[in-house]
């Protein structure tokens, strides 16, 4: 119940910031109408398209989340930076419940913000099929990994921080390293094997499959989603718990 009432909270203040939910929902946007201009202008004999939709979408899908950990972690750091979490450390809320109510509130969040990406893609060439609600499934851990970094940075860093942490490097390497605008075996060696220890590629790939209607392929790639959003999960828990200690 605790845990809810934080939530509750924390969903008003989500709210209050209009501006910044409506960028994250409709930048993604943005980037889905200047690249499939783009493809739609590559001529016919050209070969295969760059940016074709069903290639595209779910790599702009994944990419839009980085910005739920900017999101994130402006909420956690600047509620850290003032007397406000002061406050809640004398409240018997431990930190798991701490991080279950900064997440539970941007879990919806995310989800439109999938969603949304979807409903436009129809506009470009997207046919309908169950698999995009497979392909919106399969993101879910993928939500859970760009909140866990957020939940994370936010409580490593202050809030000035933060935007350069999760809002150009995270961005950065979420754009470079998924695959989303390029097929990362064209550049191979270092850089691939570099990608393929990440998260990110495995997320994009992880919805591409889905939206093909590879399932087979699918477990693998979420595996490492999964774990990395366990494992990072845990490690903002442990650290929230430590800074608790510090600033009671």
């Amino acid at each position: 119940m605790r845990t809810l009432v934080f939530a509750s909270r924390n969903t008003k203040e989500i709210t209050r910031d209009i501006f910044t939910l409506i960028f994250g929902i409709l930048f993604p946007l943005v980037l889905l109408v200047l690249l499939s201009a783009i493809n739609s202008s590559i001529p016919e004999g050209a070969g295969m398209k760059l940016f074709e939709i069903t290639n595209l979408v779910p790599g702009i899908a994944v990419f839009g989340l980085s910005f739920i950990s900017l999101f994130t972690a402006t909420l956690v750091s600047k509620d850290r930076c003032t007397s406000f979490i002061l406050r809640l450390f004398t409240s018997p809320l431990k930190s798991s419940q701490y991080i279950a109510g900064y997440t539970l509130p941007l879990i919806p969040m995310s989800l439109l913000q999938i969603i949304v990406c979807y409903i436009a893609s129809f506009a470009f060439g997207l046919e309908w099929s169950a698999n995009i609600l497979l392909a919106i499934i399969v993101n879910l851990p993928t939500t859970i990994l760009f909140i866990a970094i957020g939940l994370l940075c936010g409580t490593v860093f202050n809030d000035k921080a933060v935007g350069g942490v999760c809002g150009a490097l995270l961005t950065n390497l979420s754009a470079w390293l998924s695959g989303t605008w390029f097929d990362l075996e064209l550049v191979g060696g270092a850089f691939e094997k570099i990608a393929d220890m990440l998260p990110f590629v495995h997320a994009v790939n992880a919805g591409r499959y889905a939206l093909y209607g590879e399932y087979s392929k699918i477990t693998p790639e979420l595996l490492w989603v999964i774990g990395y959003a366990f494992i990072i999960t845990v490690i903002a828990i442990v650290l929230f718990s430590y800074k608790m200690k510090q600033d009671k």
